[in-house]
């Protein structure tokens, strides 16, 4: 989302929000966020949710729990599905993918149609920077357990999850790095491997 929008409490608001949400913790509530921005009063916190819900920043669930809006969908949830955000994959060294949903995000409809289902991602590591993506993004996958060759893919191996780049060859498997870091090298497979998912986009840090 473009902060520019957000005059410095509402951005200040808006940051402690997202921060929760999107590490899988409690956001605060409205008295304790008018107590974090100087406000003596708890409905100051409530009109900030209100106006950050009102500009397209938030949405609130029917069972009015808090929700981000990413710019993955149209802001007013009309038009929105609630995507599971479920943990983090990394795009460097391989890491165990967290399975427990930290929170869900508010994707358009346009960008995950059926029959498929969908999961959100936090990239960590510089593996995959050429890529557009980086650490702390956040990346919608397509749940599915084949890819094309060229793919960026979110593959599983030995356990551990790894977002990288799908080629298939006669003699094997390879997941590749790319990055500016020369350290990341490809990951040479025969077996042990699963594809989870082919990633649809992204969205950098800063906006979500």
């Amino acid at each position: 989302m473009n902060e520019k929008k957000l005059n410095p409490v509402e951005r200040a608001a808006y940051q402690r929000i997202r921060t929760a949400l999107v590490h899988g913790t409690r956001p605060p509530t409205t008295r304790e966020l008018s107590a974090a921005l100087g406000y003596k009063s708890p409905r100051s916190g409530a009109l900030l949710v209100n106006r950050l819900i009102e500009l397209g920043f938030l949405y609130r669930r029917k069972n009015s729990e808090l929700q981000l809006v990413a710019d993955l969908g149209d802001k007013d949830g009309s038009h929105t599905v609630s995507v599971p955000l479920v943990g983090s994959v990394s795009c460097g060294s391989l890491l165990l993918a967290q399975e427990c949903v930290d929170t869900t995000i508010a994707v358009s409809t346009r960008l995950v149609p059926p029959p498929y289902k969908y999961f959100v991602l936090r990239a960590q590591g510089d593996s995959m920077d050429q890529k557009g993506i980086n650490d702390g993004d956040l990346v919608l996958v397509r749940q599915q357990c084949v890819a094309r060759d060229g793919d960026s893919v979110v593959a599983l191996v030995d356990d551990d999850a790894t977002i990288k780049e799908f080629h298939l060859s006669e003699s094997a498997i390879t997941l590749r790095p790319r990055s500016s870091n020369p350290a990341h090298q490809p990951i040479v497979l025969a077996a042990d491997f699963q594809i989870q998912g082919v990633v649809v986009t992204v969205v950098p840090k800063g906006r979500a």
